[in-house]
């Protein structure tokens, strides 16, 4: 006869310090998890579920009941995870103590209204996350209750110390598996338990049915997880509260970790994640779930807006006893060193003479995954709205400038330089270029879109020496991009607001568009939503912009529904050259007007970063503008807009941009966006050269491939058809014109392909590579096309490259991550921003081609990758 449980994990859109916020909403997690125990479908968000709805469904269904009779929760979900240097403070453990004594004493953790046809009280076992100081020492831990008993402490044995996460700056590890002592409560834990001391450490909890288990999210991705051996020593269930973020892909390998882990060894898991931007960089992408032997019976969403989101499962336990029956797992169980066990007088399931036939088992589920398209639409976008609710801020506001007054510069001397003798002296008049602007040369930019977001000089800053002087701008995707993502933000919000499931969601929504708390405005549409928070502005030059573009600029704002503004910026501009020329006595010239390398930069940096500062002086007043808040009673201020960035990881890590130019911004939802990868599909990968072949498989990965599937998705999901016209536009700097026979690209003008870079990137942040290691590796990978010799030029410029324009990054946008190999001075990517020469690195290299003698330079012909010669 099975013995049947039910249950719950959860989502929870935590914030970092947010005691009381953070208590609510796991009080609201145990309210629903006890709600939505047994076989009717409930709705798993705020508001949150009233007696009566519950009867109405038990009643209405015909099903039989069975209470809920396990909860966890995320990874230090009473704090939040992204406290960061705030979990050194004593305040943040004495406050976590209040929170959780508040919620174990809190009616929902033992009232019995939700469970109208059990007059028992809830067997309810907790398993909340909070930092735990003993013995002077701060740990990650878990506190497990019982009906206001704390059952075990249990510490984090693994900290995930790389990439984003810096546990062992705060907390340390616990002592070792199986370790278990006396930890003694504080007296505030004391009055309300009458607990003098429990114990800490790696124990299982015992009731009088199964044996519980946990892991705490980096113990699952180690080679040897604690589960394991818990297993073996017949721990039955086992919990995993995580604090993991989105990246790309990243949610198959956590799924495959918990089937395989298992599939091994026969269980039950349950998956507990944050969900939502905490106060930094992450999203943490939910996806609650429970799984048995493998086979997943319940799992959450991995976007969503809702503060929490509750998974149930009915699961038998008789399945986990039946699928180890195995000789093979028994000898090795026979062998396992015993963990301490609680004894907890309760049982998760029914007595078997109680078996009611309406129940039984929660069924196997095809796993859903999201296409890389949908991860990027929904992921950026719920990061944004967590954002831009918590900041307290009115919207968005995103520039779209466009300066060609330097193409037609550039255009012109290479038309003069074809045609007349390099030292032809030329007078160029004000008349001549606006002629110009309607001539053969000009007109080829026009259909173009600039973003001012990752528009820059080629510079090592404002002084530094640049490779380039001229203001590089993208080819649109990214900007558009980002635009789009607004718009699925505002799909979500208008999607919650219209099913009325998420009371928060619309709660904020009247704040942010400035109507009072009781306004009966309700959106009409996605672009109604639009037309109230997301501003932008076409910040062009006078006789210099192109029609072309500025119309394009504003059929997109107009498809969005955003406020759009179109403007000249000619004015400003000049009179900071004239007030420099006034106080200085010189007149700075470009470079074609016999003017120096640092006149020819500073001009164009001029107008890169006059549209910053334009950009937040429209986004402090345009609410006050547009009149926010002016007839709402509850407030009269009109608050301000959030600038976004647009630019991407790989411009990043390359410097591809100017410090302080329109790349400064709030927060950039692409920031951590590769804009272009070698377009060959994943499933097609060869595992042995992914790294460095062509292949696009690590997580986290958005290639220019996804990106450009991203818009097209977009353009149909979202009927906006004028997206597809940005499909097509080529990944350029625009500094030179466009003919017939030739166009001018940024791969050119940084001096490698966005896939070198790509590949540049992973190996010196994936890999941990530096010169000589890449070029040892890249000698190997790229032997059949370069000799050593020309692949060490390109390894030498690319760390050329990297190493003057590294302090750039120590202002780069907060932008969401979902690169593994981002270069994000942060904390995610820490290294020097002012270094010298790999002279050394570079000998060694050399030496090493010197004593390859002819091999040294010789360039393969015709030997393809089948033909190479191995060791």
């Amino acid at each position: 006869m099975g013995h049947l449980a039910t249950l719950a994990t959860c989502s929870l859109n935590q914030w970092a310090l947010d005691f009381q916020g953070n208590a609510e909403r796991i009080l609201e997690s145990i309210r629903q998890a006890k709600a939505a125990g047994g076989k009717f479908d409930v709705p798993l968000s705020y508001p949150k579920l009233s007696p009566e709805f519950v009867r109405e469904q038990l009643n209405s269904s015909g099903a039989g009941y069975l209470k809920t009779s396990l909860r966890i929760g995320p990874e230090l979900e009473i704090t939040g995870y992204g406290c960061l240097d705030h979990f050194l403070e004593s305040d943040t453990a004495l406050h976590a103590w209040e929170s959780l004594i508040d919620i174990l004493n809190d009616p929902a953790s033992t009232d019995i209204l939700l469970y109208p046809y059990d007059k028992e009280p809830p067997n309810l076992r907790q398993d909340i996350g909070m930092p735990i100081t003993h013995r002077n020492v701060r740990y990650n831990a878990r506190v497990i209750s019982f009906n206001k008993t704390i059952l075990l402490i249990r510490p984090k044995l693994s900290l995930a110390n790389d990439g984003n996460y810096r546990e062992m700056r705060y907390f340390s590890p616990w002592k070792g598996e199986r370790v278990v002592e006396d930890y003694y409560l504080p007296r505030i834990a004391h009055k309300l338990t009458g607990q003098k001391k429990v114990r800490i450490g790696d124990a299982l909890i015992s009731t009088l049915d199964s044996c519980m288990g946990t892991e705490t999210c980096e113990e699952l991705f180690t080679p040897n997880s604690p589960g394991l051996g818990a297993g073996l020593d017949g721990c039955e269930i086992f919990s995993n509260s995580s604090g993991s973020h989105h990246e790309l892909r990243k949610l198959n390998t956590r799924i495959d970790l918990i089937r395989q882990e298992t599939l091994k060894s026969g269980g039950i898991y349950l998956y507990a994640n944050q969900q939502g931007c905490d106060g930094d960089r992450l999203y943490y992408d939910g996806s609650a779930m429970i799984i048995i032997n493998g086979k997943v019976v319940a799992q959450g969403s991995q976007f969503s807006l809702a503060e929490v989101e509750v998974v149930t499962a009915t699961v038998d336990l008789e399945e986990v006893r039946s699928y180890r029956s195995s000789k093979s797992r028994a000898m090795q169980a026979t062998r396992q060193p015993a963990y301490e066990r609680i004894e907890v007088d309760m049982s998760l399931s029914k007595d078997s003479v109680e078996v009611d036939p309406l129940i039984s088992p929660s069924p196997e589920l095809e796993i859903r995954f999201h296409k890389p398209e949908e991860e990027i639409a929904f992921g950026p976008a719920c990061w944004m709205w967590d954002y831009l609710r918590r900041s307290q801020q009115a919207g968005f506001f995103l520039p779209l400038v466009r300066s060609i007054l330097q193409y037609i510069f550039l255009w012109f001397a290479r038309l003069v330089g074809r045609v007349v003798a390099p030292n032809y002296s030329v007078s160029v008049t004000r008349d001549f270029l606006v002629d110009l602007l309607n001539s053969e040369g000009p007109s080829a930019y026009k259909g173009f879109e600039g973003n001012a977001l990752s528009d820059g000089v080629q510079s090592s800053g404002s002084g530094g020496s640049a490779e380039r002087g001229g203001f590089y701008l993208s080819g649109g995707i990214d900007s558009c991009a980002t635009a789009v993502i607004v718009h699925s933000m505002t799909r979500l919000v208008y999607k919650d607001v219209i099913e009325g499931k998420n009371s928060q969601v619309l709660k904020d929504l009247l704040r942010i568009v400035g109507e009072p708390s009781n306004s009966t405005w309700r959106p009409s549409s996605p672009v109604d939503i639009a037309s109230r928070l997301f501003h932008t502005a076409y910040l062009g030059m006078a006789e210099n912009s192109s029609p072309a573009t500025r119309n394009r600029a504003k059929g997109l704002a107009k498809d969005l529904g955003a406020y759009h503004l179109d403007l000249n910026i000619d004015t400003i501009v000049n009179a900071i050259t004239v007030l420099f020329s006034t106080v200085t006595k010189y007149t700075p010239r470009y470079k074609m007007y016999g003017g120096s390398s640092a006149s020819n930069l500073a001009l164009q940096n001029i107008q890169a970063r006059l549209r910053m500062v334009l950009s937040y002086l429209f986004a402090q007043l345009l609410p006050t503008v547009r009149g926010r808040n002016a007839a709402n009673a509850e407030t009269q201020q009109p608050g301000s807009l959030l600038v976004l960035g647009s630019a991407n990881v790989d411009e990043s890590l390359r410097g591809y941009l100017t410090k302080y130019d329109c790349s400064s911004a709030d927060i950039n939802p692409i920031g951590g966006v590769s804009l272009k990868f070698l377009e060959q599909n994943p499933q097609k990968r060869d595992v042995s050269k992914a790294c460095y072949s062509q292949d696009i498989w690590f997580k986290g990965k958005i290639s220019k491939t996804d990106l450009k599937k991203f818009i097209l998705w977009s353009s149909t999901s979202f009927s906006l058809p004028v997206l597809k016209d940005f499909i097509d536009a080529p990944p350029t700097a625009e500094l030179e014109p466009i003919t017939d026979t030739y166009t001018q690209s940024d791969e050119a003008d940084m001096g490698m392909s966005y896939d070198e870079l790509s590949i540049y990137g992973r190996l010196r942040k994936i890999e941990k590579l530096g010169p000589y290691g890449m070029w040892s590796k890249l000698l190997h990978t790229w032997g059949d096309t370069l000799s050593p010799q020309q692949t060490y030029e390109k390894v030498k410029w690319f760390f050329r490259c990297y190493s003057i324009n590294r302090h750039k990054m120590t202002t780069l946008t907060p932008s969401y991550h979902a690169e593994t190999y981002s270069p994000d001075d942060n904390r995610f990517d820490l290294r020097p921003f002012l270094y010298p020469g790999f002279e050394h690195a570079y000998k060694k290299i050399e030496e090493r081609i010197a004593a390859m003698g002819v091999m040294g330079t010789k360039v393969p012909e015709g030997v393809g990758a089948e033909g190479k010669k191995t060791v």
